[in-house]
C-alpha cells in the first residue's frame, strides 16, 4: 500500500489545514483531572482562530520520509528509523503510522512557533486528515472525525510521554466557539460538544477579543507537570474544584452573552492558577493582563502559559483602548506583536490538486 501511496502523490498532492485556538479551562481536559472531578461535569472553552496550520503531502525524491516546517531544518529518515524525539517527532510518528515511505510532508503555520495556541496539535490533525484523504483515493474507508481526533491525541501523548489534553485537537477538527465536556464512560466518546454561537454571533464575538504574542516561546511541559503533580498529591485539589466551577460559569455566561460575568470568572480563574504557579505569567504577560483589567476586561494566558500568548475579552467600547496599551507594551519586547485573527468557523479542511 505504501508504494501505491507514493505513486498517487507523484501525480497529485494532498493539502489539509486546521485552525489553532484560544481557551479557558484548559488542563481540565487531561484524564487525571476530569476523572477525579467528573461529578462536577468539567468542561473547557475554546474558540478556533483563523490562524491555520497547513500541511502538504507529496512524493519525496527518495524512499525516505521527509518533513519540512518553518522554523526547523528539513529532516529525512528511513521510515522505520525516524526519531520520535526529534523536534518534528510527532509528524514522523504519524508518517510511520501511515507507512509513508518516500513521502514529503510540508508544514506551514500562520501562528508563531511555540505560541501556546495548539499549533502542534493542529498540525498533527491536519497531517492525519491529509493521509486519510490520500488513502481514500486508494480505496480505504474515510476515518470519522472523532477517530481522527483520538488518533492525533493518542500519538501526541505517546510521543511526548506525558498525559495530554484533548481540546487542541477538537478545536482543530471542528472549528467555531465551543464548550467541551469531558466524559468518563470507557465505552462512550471522550467528550460532548456544546456549540456556543453560530457564524454571525462569532463575528460579533470577535469584536470583544484581542490576542497578543508576548515574544517568548511557551514551555508548557513544566507548568502542566507542576499542575499534575500538585493535583495528584491532593495539595491543590480544592483550587481545581473552583477552576472547574469558574469555567462552567464562564461557559454559561458566554452562552447567555453575559460578558461582565464571563470576564469576572476569567480573571478569578487566572488568579487561582497564579497562586499555584506564579510563573504561568512572565513579566510582559503580567503587564498585558493588568492593562486589560484596568479597562474592565478579562485576560489570560493561552494553553499552559509560561510564554506564548495572552488573550483578552472585554466590552466592545473598551477594546481599542486595550489594543493601544498592548501595542505599547509589546513594542518593548523583541518578536512580540498583536495577532490579527478572528474566529474560524471551520475545522479541518482537505483538498487535492
Amino acid at each position: 500500500m505504501s508504494n501505491r501511496l507514493k505513486e498517487l502523490l507523484q501525480d497529485c498532492s494532498v493539502e489539509a489545514s486546521a485552525p489553532c485556538r484560544i481557551d479557558m479551562g484548559g488542563t481540565l481536559d487531561i484524564p487525571v483531572f476530569y476523572y477525579a472531578l467528573h461529578h462536577l461535569s468539567p468542561c473547557t472553552f475554546n474558540a478556533a482562530l483563523a490562524l491555520r496550520t497547513r500541511v502538504t503531502l507529496c512524493a519525496n525524491d527518495s524512499d525516505m520520509v521527509k518533513v519540512s516546517s518553518r522554523g526547523f531544518e528539513s529532516a529525512e529518515f528511513q521510515l522505520d528509523s525516524a526519531p520520535f524525539d526529534h523536534p518534528l517527532g510527532i509528524i514522523f510518528a504519524i508518517a510511520v503510522y501511515y507507512r509513508a515511505h518516500g513521502i514529503h510532508i510540508t508544514v506551514e503555520s500562520d501562528s508563531p512557533p511555540k505560541s501556546a495556541l495548539g499549533g502542534s496539535s493542529a498540525a498533527a490533525l491536519a497531517v492525519i486528515a491529509a493521509f486519510d484523504r490520500a488513502y481514500q483515493e486508494l480505496g480505504e474507508r474515510a476515518l470519522p472525525v472523532r477517530r481522527s481526533v483520538a488518533l492525533a491525541h493518542d500519538i501526541e501523548s505517546a510521543v511526548l510521554g506525558i498525559p495530554c489534553g484533548l481540546q487542541d485537537q477538537l478545536a482543530a477538527a471542528y472549528g467555531g466557539v465551543n464548550a467541551w465536556y469531558w466524559t468518563v464512560s470507557p465505552d462512550g466518546p471522550r467528550f460532548e460538544k456544546q456549540s456556543l454561537m453560530g457564524k454571525k454571533e462569532a463575528r460579533e464575538f470577535e469584536k470583544r477579543i484581542l490576542i497578543a504574542y508576548c515574544g517568548i516561546p511557551h514551555v508548557s511541559a513544566d507548568v502542566n507537570t507542576t499542575w499534575m503533580k500538585q493535583f495528584v498529591s491532593g495539595s491543590t485539589r480544592d483550587k481545581w474544584v473552583q477552576i472547574a466551577g469558574l469555567t462552567a460559569d464562564f461557559v454559561d455566561a458566554v452562552d447567555k452573552k453575559d460578558f461582565p460575568r464571563a470576564i469576572k470568572a476569567m480573571n478569578k480563574e487566572v488568579d487561582l492558577r497564579l497562586e499555584m504557579t506564579p510563573g504561568v505569567l512572565n513579566p510582559i504577560m503580567h503587564r498585558l493582563v493588568q492593562a486589560a483589567k484596568e479597562n474592565a476586561a478579562g485576560a489570560r494566558f493561552t494553553g499552559a502559559g509560561a510564554g506564548g500568548c495572552v488573550w483578552a475579552l472585554g466590552e466592545e467600547d473598551k477594546m481599542e483602548a486595550i489594543k493601544e496599551l498592548w501595542s505599547k507594551i509589546l513594542a518593548g519586547e523583541e518578536g512580540a506583536h498583536l495577532l490579527d485573527a478572528g474566529v474560524d468557523p471551520d475545522g479541518v479542511l482537505v483538498s487535492q490538486r
